[in-house]
């Protein structure tokens, strides 16, 4: 079990050792009276706050991993974003086909939320009114200034938290800093307009400014995994970042640029005087210092923002089971395999010497019907596919099999995974826990935490806003960084990158390139896609950087099978399995009297490849029952989202986004104010 704090436990077990809970519970669920006691006892207020944190982070065996919570009106965890990416595929409300952009589709955003209500709901407005309910109160008692202001801290960056989610999917919004009366009956007295982007922005800096004021540069073991000084200042890079990415800057003003580099490297310095920076421990060549971090609990320097989760018993009261070691497994030994990742994902990741797949400079020759060899470390930690070694805690050596071959020609493909076939033909294998045991509830008991700021994040933000105010080598230097610790090779004195140093536009490319292959299924892609307005070509940002566009396209996966000396194998056995007559219909998978100078499984691998397998494309991820045939469709509207009719209808005063309709027309409000 670890050591550090569980911030988001219910609160009722957080409150078991104080008087005063019965009264303090009644009071929140009709968000009608305050306990006085909240703002003068600092155990009382400390429970206060923890409750709000469990209104943020994902609930019992969920995961931060390639979920967010920003796709739904209740704020709950879900893969929306992520396949309406190139990380996962799937239809979504945000890359299928329209018949018109309105807002009464679901591909109007709900985040945005709904009207209060007298019960408690975890949505925007409620977290919003649970904040400033307390911020409002905690002054007017006796608490002493000590833990009042850590807890004030904390609330503030909670708040600039919220309002940051919000701005990046719809520009401005309404700046409620006060308690609202859920129980009101005249809508005009809780009726407060959107305001301007620019001040939506102005108030989220604020907050974060008073909670790195407030708050601690590192915590007490106890409390590892709270808000520090150092994490508000790296959102404040993050929010600035935004604010300068052309999503919301599309004259390159390099104010802003500016703006975002002195407070990212302001939040470089702050953690790293506090002992955060990249985390080092181990071997980087292999890359397993880079898998390492996974699995570094209380004092992971990497870990700007945490979302802790144990392995205690699945349903007992403390239980925080991490959702995500089952959520990756092979059916075949009770793991869902539910994470198909891509084919285009998967080609992302450049060759051992940082060079793309594709580069002709490339001291490595790509060969796809052997996509793993000789590629970036992260690869093989991020990824298994067929033959490799994935282990788990029963079997150190279990050979993951994703092969499949037909009985007879025109047939049904039959998988190796008898349980279930993953729909791409590889699996992620990213954070995976070695040595998980799937003997009790099927991987489900895990405490892989979730870090959702890695102190490499703020190394590539610094570096891209260096990039922005035309610090061209110092953007490269934060790159260089990154690939260093991951492991890739050093051949031309920048780990691969030489190409690029001196130009803006391809350093801007590499630095999107480096965040897709290192954040990879952390949630981070939607974002990074949106804010440099890269899914469709609209503003000819794709032309500029020579980013392909994802409008227009499928996400595909592979499919590997078998051949024998005729050409296809076609059987009703397994072709590289033993059975009963003592061989294996075509060459046996699992024997160790390897051919030739063959001595370990790696090159065995390698052998089936050359003379059994075949890799090939496999276009059935997206959908395919269909005609026309289904492509990704993105609308230039979601790159600032529309409000939907469920909140229009009870907050008319609500100015709608240009390019959105509503109930008295088109909308009016202009995100880049």
């Amino acid at each position: 079990m670890k050591k550090y704090l569980y911030i988001n436990l219910f609160l009722s077990i957080l409150l078991m050792h104080t008087s005063c809970s019965d009264k303090f519970l009644e009071e929140k669920r009709d968000l009608g009276a305050v306990n006085e006691d909240v703002f003068i006892d600092p155990v009382l207020g400390q429970a206060y706050i923890d409750y709000v944190y469990g209104m943020f982070l994902p609930a019992n065996n969920q995961t931060g991993f390639m979920q967010t919570n920003t796709a739904s009106e209740n704020g709950s965890y879900n893969t929306v974003f992520t396949q309406t990416t190139d990380e996962l595929a799937g239809e979504t409300d945000f890359n299928k086909q329209w018949a018109n952009i309105s807002y009464v589709n679901n591909h109007a955003n709900k985040y945005f939320g709904q009207r209060m209500t007298t019960n408690i709901n975890n949505n925007t407005w409620t977290r919003l009114r649970q904040i400033n309910l307390f911020l409002t109160e905690v002054d007017k008692y006796g608490m002493d200034e000590e833990p009042k202001n850590l807890l004030k801290g904390q609330m503030y960056f909670w708040r600039a938290w919220q309002y940051f989610e919000l701005v990046r999917l719809y520009g401005g919004v309404p700046l409620v800093l006060e308690p609202q009366n859920p129980a009101v009956s005249d809508i005009e007295e809780n009726s407060t307009p959107r305001s301007s982007t620019a001040e939506t922005i102005a108030q989220i800096l604020s907050d974060l400014d008073m909670a790195m004021e407030l708050l601690p540069g590192r915590w007490d073991a106890a409390n590892w995994g709270r808000i520090t000084s150092g994490a508000a200042a790296a959102v404040k890079g993050r929010v600035l970042l935004t604010y300068a990415s052309p999503l919301f800057n599309p004259n390159d003003e390099v104010e802003r640029w500016q703006a975002a580099y002195d407070a990212n490297l302001e939040a470089k310095t702050l953690l790293e005087q506090n002992g955060f920076g990249l985390y080092q421990e181990g071997n980087f060549a292999n890359g397993e210092a880079w898998e390492g971090m996974w699995h570094k609990e209380e004092g992971n320097p990497e870990a700007i923002i945490v979302f802790g989760f144990n392995n205690l018993a699945k349903g007992g009261n403390f239980a925080k089971n991490s959702g995500w070691e089952q959520s990756i497994r092979p059916t075949e030994i009770n793991g869902a395999g539910s994470v198909s990742p891509t084919k285009q994902i998967v080609e992302s990741f450049p060759m051992k010497d940082g060079k793309a797949i594709d580069d002709a400079s490339s001291a490595y020759t790509y060969d796809p019907n052997k996509f793993y060899k000789n590629r970036d470390p992260r690869f093989y930690k991020s990824f298994a596919y067929n033959g490799a070694i994935w282990p788990y805690g029963r079997d150190d050596q279990y050979k993951l099999w994703t092969y499949s071959w037909r009985e007879s020609d025109g047939g049904a493909y039959k998988p190796t995974e008898t349980r279930g076939a993953n729909a791409s033909g590889i699996y992620v294998r990213k954070a995976s826990n070695l040595g998980a045991n799937n003997s009790i509830n099927n991987f489900e008991e895990s405490g892989t935490d979730f870090m959702e700021f890695r102190f490499a994040e703020l190394v590539l933000n610094l570096a891209e806003c260096a990039v922005g105010i035309n610090r061209l080598n110092e953007g490269l230097e934060g790159l260089v960084a990154i690939r260093e610790r991951a492991g890739v090779e050093n051949n031309d004195g920048s780990y691969g990158l030489a190409d690029v140093a001196g130009d803006r536009n391809k350093l801007f490319k590499a630095i999107l390139d480096e965040r897709k292959v290192e954040f990879a299924y952390e949630g981070k892609r939607f974002y990074d896609l949106r804010r440099w307005m890269l899914f469709d070509n609209e503003t000819g940002m794709n032309t500029r950087l020579g980013i392909p566009e994802l409008n227009g396209t499928r996400r595909t996966g592979y499919r590997i099978t078998v051949k024998d000396g005729a050409g296809e194998y076609f059987g009703a056995g397994d072709p590289l399995l033993v059975g009963d007559g003592g061989s294996a219909p075509v060459i046996d998978r699992n024997t160790t009297e390897y051919p030739g100078d063959i001595k370990t499984h790696e090159e065995y691998v390698d052998y089936l490849y050359d003379n059994y397998f075949v890799v090939e494309e496999r276009d059935d991820l997206d959908r395919t029952n269909v005609s026309p045939t289904w492509t990704f469709q993105w609308y230039p509207e979601y790159y600032y989202f529309g409000i939907h009719q469920n909140v229009l209808e009870s907050s008319p005063y609500l100015e709608q986004t240009k390019g959105w309709n509503s109930i008295t027309g088109m909308g009016t409000f202009d995100p880049l104010q």
